[in-house]
This record gives C-alpha cells, structure tokens and sequence, in this order.
C-alpha cells in the first residue's frame, strides 16, 4: 500500500541526515530553503545550488500559480548579489519589481523565519528592454539577415520545403550584397526572385517557385500586421551587452518586457532563441568557470518547442548543450517538464518542481513521466508529493560540485527580498532614459539596404530604356543642337531615382558627412565582426 506524502518512505531523520550530506558544499551556493521530510515537518537543513554548476542548466516547473516567477525571483536576486549577470524575460510585468526593494509582511516574516533566512528589503540593479521598443525599456532590434532564415521559418510556421527555399533567398541576398536589415527588405528580395529581371538569378540554385514565393510574401505581411516591423532594423542589439556588472560588483538582470504575448507567441520565443544562438556564436571557450558568465531565464518555454521542426529541436539541444562551455547558465521555466523534449531535458542538472495537478488522464501521465526523470527518492511516492506541494514548495534536486544528482528535496523556498509584483512605471521610465545604452539604441537607424539597391537597379534598367528610346527618336546621338543636347543630359542627371532617400546639404565633405554619420559607424561595427551561421544559420552583417 502506497502512504500518503505526510508518511514518507523513510523516516524523516533518515531523509534529513541524507539530504544534509548531499547538500553540504563548500564553494559559493545559492540558497533555496529548507527540508521538509512531510507536510507538516519543516527541518533545519539547508537545500542550495552550488553557483559553480549552474552552467549546467536547470528547469524551474510547476501549474499556474504555484511559485515559479517567486522561484525565477529568488534565483536572479541572488545570482545579481553573487556578481553574476542575470537575463530573463517578464511575461507578465512582476519581475519587473527586481528593481525596488520589497515589502515586509506577516506572510514574508513567517515565511523567512520558517526557514531561517535573515530577510532584508532589498532592490537590484535592473536595466529594462523592449522588442523593437514596445512597452517600457530600451528597444531591442535584429536585422533579418542575422535573425536568420530558420528561426524566421519557425515564426512563420514554414514546412520544409519553404524553409529550404526561404535559406535559398538568405544565401542569394548574402553573395549579391544585398543586405537584409527589415521585413520590407527580405519581401522586395523574394519579389526581385520571382520577377522576369531575378528568375536567372537563381536559376543554377533551383529557382524559387511562384507558389512557395506567394506563402512566403503572404506570411510576412500577416508578420508585419503583428507588429513585427519594430523588432527588425537597426542598430542591431549586442547580446555582449548583457554580460554586465555594476561598478560595486553586481550582476546587472536584464529584463524584457514582451507585450501582447498571447498574439504573438512566436515571435517572442524564437527571439529569444536568437539571442542565446548569439550569445553562442559571440563568447569565447572558458570551459568550466567558478560562477557562470550569464544566466539565461527562459520563460514560457513551451511556446519554443510548439510546433517546431525536427532540425530546430535538434538546434536548439545542440545550442544548449555547447553553450554551457561559454560560461551561460540557461534556466527553462514552464508548466510540465513534458514540455520540454528529452534531448533537451537530460540536459538540466538542476530541477525546482513545483506542484503538478492531475485533473485530466493527461496530466496524470505528464506526472509520471515526471516521477521518472528524477534519481532515486527516499519519499515512498513521489508523485503524491508533488501533487500536495503547497505554494512555494517544491521537489528539488541539482548537480553537487562533482557533477553528481544531488538527494531529492521536498524544500520550503525562501521569500525574494524585492518587491514581489511590478515596479511603479515613473521609476521604469526613469531607469530606462537614464541608461547608458539608451543613447546607443534608443533611436532608428535606416542605411541603404536590399529594397534601396534593388529599386535603383530598376529604375537604372528604365533610365536605360528611356535613354535608348528617346536616341531611337532623335536619331543619331549626337543629332540636334548643342543646347537640345546639354538639355537631354541635364534632366537624365537631374532625374530623381525611386526609392531613394533625401540627401543631406553638403554643408561638409562627403567623406567627413559619411564617416561622421551613425550608419557610417553601424556599418563599421558590424564589418568588424566574423559573420558567422551557425546552427540556425544565424549571421550578421
């Protein structure tokens, strides 16, 4: 017969002198709380995550409701306060509350007291990002060629044979120097393709068929009805930004604040998901480091593996896998660990489960499958546990300092220290106009890119047939008089070309206006660096 949670397998001295070995490190630790060997008994020992392994990864689980953000919270406090940069996406605006120092409460006193931490209000340094500048923060942009075709074919909902083709644009616009920096660029590239001037482009590469072409088009323009144009463009966002302290020490926590989630759910993911593919390709090897380099929040994680394609799944593994000899943490927060594929799940060393509810068949078997991705348990039923965990609860088990699983832990977690909820929007406002990358990011940049150079190369090819009629018409070239002549080339050189910008009053040499300007300075930037594509055929210009 099966006990119920409050009976466990073993006796509660038991399970505590095992967890207290299993968890007495001796390097640097964050801690988590306390051991509770039933529902009632709260113990004295502590249960904590060496700092050293979590560049190891981990996944934080558990229904709605049940603690995850407070568990995000109280991982980031302590990261930040032990030096260690700290990103995370804030779905729902409460992590936002990082920044300011928390309240003190009945609920947080007993809660703190419980598990013998000595609680003190406290904010942390917090720098606010937003796609493409939507909502509160400091915009985030990408341009299209270094997003890359394969996460933008996850966004689109592409199947293989449009991804294939839509890799056959990328790599056409990459060899004739047409440079991709918005969804305007990447629509007049797929329109050149299929026109009578581009089909020869691509006819040694297979061509792109019309029917593909018209999904592709017509995909991009329901992406840019969502919004989407604000995320791509210039300046480009350094992910290397992200890896920053204050002058006191502390791990800076970027948040970004993603709005109308529920409309666009890929896009938020799969930029996300560019953003560690960059931090891979960026950082250098450090192999295995006495604290992380960067922590990586993935919230909502589900919304990365809906409806993905194999090649991406196997993307995605492989990028967390390697990234870890970077030096980054990555931390999945979702609701099952069934969310997650086991390609990437077998690579979480740390694991914080929250309750589970098991009111449906299907839930019941993402319990057990649950149950079955944790190492031995000295509770006689595990899943019971799970399913009587109460809020800020949770079954914990980590990597120790040799890389072993540690004991699992029923743990009583602690109680974050800053604002449990979202910080006051003057005070966000005020930290976000005050940064040292505002200046930097704040404001648009608009070079001469794919569409410019395409729509100058067609009205080249109609200045060219409009000067070959009009010589048809007026016979000889050098017919007329010499008055009728210099006026037939003052207006081909006066002709405006479509497309084209308004120039700037040449108030300076052309040189001095070019090498001064932002785009000029862009363009140097990203020259400088190795354009790479890596697993998700990522790059940039």
């Amino acid at each position: 017969m099966s006990q119920s949670p409050g009976d466990a397998g073993s006796s509660g001295s038991s399970i505590e002198s095992t967890v207290a070995a299993g968890y007495a490190f001796t390097g640097p630790a964050l801690e988590l709380g306390g051991l509770m060997t039933d529902v009632t008994t709260l113990t004295g020992t502590r249960v904590r995550i060496p700092l050293a392994m979590l560049n190891r990864h981990g996944l934080v689980a558990g229904a709605t409701g049940t603690g995850k953000t407070k568990t995000l919270q109280l991982l980031a406090e302590q990261l930040s306060a032990a030096g260690v940069p700290v990103f995370a996406a804030d779905i729902k605006g409460d992590l936002s509350g990082l920044s300011a120092p928390g309240a003190e409460n009945p609920k947080v006193v007993e809660r703190a007291t419980s598990v013998g931490q000595e609680w003190q209000a406290t904010g942390y340094p917090v720098e606010f990002y937003a796609l493409g500048g939507e909502g509160t923060g400091i915009p985030l942009r990408v341009t299209m060629t270094a997003f890359g075709p394969t996460l933008l074919s996850k966004v689109l909902g592409l199947n293989d044979t449009q991804e294939s083709s839509l890799g056959l644009v990328f790599h056409y616009a990459d060899k004739a120097g047409l440079p991709l920096l918005d969804l305007a660029d990447l629509r007049e590239v797929v329109k050149h393709l299929t026109s009578d001037e581009g089909k020869a482009d691509l006819k040694d590469l297979g061509g792109l068929s019309s029917a593909t072409a018209g999904v592709i088009l017509r995909e991009l323009i329901a992406f840019s009805d969502q919004g989407a144009d604000a995320f791509f463009g210039e300046p480009e966002f350094e992910s290397a930004d992200l890896l920053r302290t204050t002058p006191d020490g502390q791990g800076l926590i970027s948040l970004v604040e993603l709005p109308r989630l529920q409309d666009r759910p890929a896009i938020f993911s799969t930029f996300l998901m560019w953003l560690l593919a960059d931090l891979f390709h960026d950082l250098p090897e450090v192999g295995d480091v006495e604290q992380p380099k960067l922590v990586f929040f993935f919230d909502e994680a589900h919304l990365l593996f809906n409806d993905a394609s194999k090649a991406f799944l196997d993307s995605i593994a492989q990028t967390v896998r390697l990234i870890r000899s970077k030096g980054v943490g990555v931390f999945f927060v979702t609701q099952s660990p069934t969310d997650v594929p086991d390609a990437v799940l077998a690579q979480l060393g740390s694991r914080v489960q929250h309750q589970l509810r098991a009111a449906t068949p299907n839930d019941a078997k993402a319990l057990k499958q649950t149950v079955a991705t944790y190492p031995h348990s000295a509770y006689d039923d595990l899943g019971q546990v799970i399913l009587s965990l109460g809020i800020g609860e949770a079954i914990v088990t980590v990597m120790n300092e040799r890389g072993a699983p540690t004991p699992v832990a029923w743990t009583r977690l602690r109680a974050p220290q800053s604002l449990m909820g979202p910080a006051e929007a003057a005070a966000m406002e005020a930290a976000v106009t005050d940064s040292s990358l505002h200046a930097k990011y704040a404001e648009a940049v608009d070079r001469e890119s794919a569409r410019e150079i395409l729509a100058g190369k067609l009205e080249a090819g109609a200045e060219k047939a409009r000067a070959e009629q009009e010589a048809t018409q007026a016979g000889p070239e050098g017919a007329g008089t010499p008055e009728e002549r210099l006026r037939r080339e003052g207006e081909r050189a006066t002709r405006p070309r479509s497309g084209s910008r308004p120039r700037a009053r040449q108030e300076k040499s052309m040189a001095e206006q070019v090498m001064g300007s932002t785009a000029f300075k862009q363009v140097v930037r990203t020259a400088a660096r190795e354009i790479v594509r890596g697993m998700f055929r990522t790059g940039r210009r």
